[in-house]
């Protein structure tokens, strides 16, 4: 099973589980040993994954950091884990303590559902106080996936890893002072703006009344970008369609299409991108079904997702002309799970071999 499809089942197992979960133990063992499982890691073979592993501190001796992923018999990730219940801003000092005396190349504190990633790219041997990477299982993001990829077992390359992190760093960093200024605009900032305009002396009342502007400003320039990515978007996923196959007009005030529709939509799309331009992919609603098309065109059918009644489904064209093999899914999610099917699918529509 691929690692997005093991992630994201884990994204729906702490939604249904995390209110019943009320242990420090109980996190690890329902949220964070399915997590390491997930990057490849056999949880219960101790040369992989140690638990309780010992890290002298000093004078203290006998400290134990959760868990230790292991490579060639020595640390290579060390694991500090904590209640879901609890926030990790208060945790890091442990964690250093760990790092510091090992030879681990990275750090990761976890409630079970965030984690946060660290490693020594400030100082050798001393752990960063900034994550490199921040990953939140129940607001889980594509980029993410990949990221984490990285970490898996059969990837694991330290290199590459460092490589990554250091402009993942960097990229937070900017990300939240851009992200502070936007919401509440520095004196510094409005400065550099307002210089640009007056050459009025930079006295209080100036600055706040710059910091209007620019706070309008940018809340306007973000909308519009917005809006751009969004007709963009609408725009490549209008469909050519013959007029005749154009519904009636009292059928189409019908047609609503769901959130699950279209958050399915962009789950095949994202599987069929690796085999064809992300435009070929467009949708078609109807009252009794949602079609994935080819290039836009009703005979070129790929799929079709039945999520208007209590039993969800899949359908693939038959070997019949006109016919369709249905498959019953329990979530939205397992399409996940039909990846050489709509490969398949979409190699028939690419080649003409019906």
């Amino acid at each position: 099973m691929e690692l997005d499809i093991k992630l994201r089942q884990l994204t729906d197992r702490i939604k249904t589980l995390k209110e019943k979960i009320l242990t420090e133990e109980a996190t690890k063992h329902s949220f964070v040993m399915p997590f390491l499982s997930a990057l490849g890691y056999d949880v219960f073979d101790p040369t992989v994954v140690v638990p309780e592993f010992t890290a002298d501190i000093g004078t203290k001796k006998g400290e134990k950091v959760d868990y230790a992923i292991i490579r060639n018999n020595q640390p290579i990730m060390v694991i500090e884990a904590k209640n879901h219940t609890e926030r990790l801003d208060n945790h890091n000092n442990q964690l250093i303590r760990y790092f510091n005396v090992t030879d681990s190349k990275f750090a990761i504190l976890t409630n079970g559902i965030e984690y946060r990633f660290f490693s020594d790219m400030e100082e050798t041997n001393r752990m960063d106080k900034v994550p490199f990477l921040v990953v939140n299982l129940e607001n889980l993001r594509d980029r993410d996936i990949k990221e984490l990829e990285k970490f898996a077992k059969d990837n694991l390359d330290v290199d590459s890893i460092l490589s990554m992190a250091n402009a993942k760093k960097y990229h937070r960093e900017i990300q939240a002072v851009f992200k502070t200024e936007v919401d509440n605009p520095s004196d510094e900032f409005v400065k550099f703006f307002a210089r640009k305009f007056t050459d009025k002396p930079m006295t209080v009342t100036i600055v706040d009344e710059f910091r209007g502007y620019i706070k309008k400003s940018f809340a306007e320039v973000l909308h519009d970008i917005a809006s751009d990515k969004i007709n963009a978007l609408q725009s490549n996923l209008k469909i050519d369609i013959d007029v005749e196959e154009v519904p009636a007009q009292e059928e189409k005030n019908q047609i609503i299409t769901t959130d699950e529709e279209l958050e399915g939509f962009y789950i095949i799309k994202s599987i069929l991108g690796e085999e064809t331009d992300l435009s070929n992919i467009m949708f078609k609603d109807t009252v009794n079904y949602f079609t994935i098309l080819y290039q836009g065109k009703v005979t070129k059918w790929l799929c079709r997702l039945y999520f208007n009644g209590k039993q969800k489904a899949i359908a693939f064209p038959g070997d019949e002309k006109g016919s369709e093999v249905k498959q019953n899914i329990d979530r939205v999610e397992d399409l996940y799970k039909f990846r050489s099917e709509l490969k398949q699918a979409l190699d028939k529509r690419i080649t003409g071999k019906e």
